[in-house]
């Protein structure tokens, strides 16, 4: 079954899900961006915890492509992870595929899960450059937010890196809470800081 989202007037998204079969064209899908930005990020001072972060232009901008990373790339997924418990969604817009988002959950061996069975991972989202800013993203993110409701989960969380200002923005915009900075989670990386942020979720009910 599909679900619809207004784009305007002359376009619609379509949301699906889809098995882990589907990987291949997902993988299709382009997540490379431009870095002309990054965001500084610093405790808060003034007692109320978190964060705050600043943007700083860079000089001379950069492509980053995550697909890149050694076994990052969505095909290689399988190799390393038991996608039982994990699903698989795509938008298209008047048949054409452009964008998806995968989320895991309750999986041995995913150390971002933190071994517990209330927590869901947004474990990649993804919007062809020519579809993006114009609500995919969002729809991608509450499609899947439903999703961990449906099975239980009471968090939603994400990573991100310090590089991708405009998906920071995003996980704002969707109420998500940047709760963790790690410094020196990329060792091969070592400009590239990570950022976890959660999002709290109604009561899910996995009965339905």
């Amino acid at each position: 079954m599909m679900d619809r989202g207004e784009l305007d007037t002359q376009m619609t998204i379509e949301l699906s899900e889809e098995p882990m079969t589907a990987l291949p064209e997902y993988a299709r899908i382009p997540t490379v961006f431009t870095v002309d930005r990054v965001l500084d990020v610093t405790a808060r001072l003034d007692g109320a915890g978190g964060f705050e972060f600043s943007e700083r232009r860079l000089d001379v901008p950069y492509e980053k492509n995550y697909d890149a990373v050694d076994g990052d790339a969505p095909l290689h997924w399988p190799r390393r992870f038991d996608l039982s418990n994990w699903a698989l969604f795509t938008a298209r817009v008047a048949t054409r595929r452009v964008g998806g988002a995968t989320v895991a959950f309750d999986t041995p061996g995913l150390t971002m899960l933190e071994d517990r069975r209330d927590l869901a991972v947004l474990w990649d989202i993804r919007v062809s450059p020519d579809a993006r800013r114009e609500g995919v993203g969002s729809a991608l993110f509450e499609k899947v937010e439903a999703w961990a409701q449906l099975h239980g989960c009471r968090q939603l969380k994400v990573e991100t890196q310090n590089i991708n200002v405009r998906a920071c923005r995003f996980y704002e915009r969707q109420g998500c809470q940047l709760r963790e900075i790690h410094r020196a989670a990329y060792p091969d990386l070592p400009e590239e800081i990570q950022l976890l942020w959660y999002k709290d979720l109604a009561s899910g009910d996995a009965s339905g």
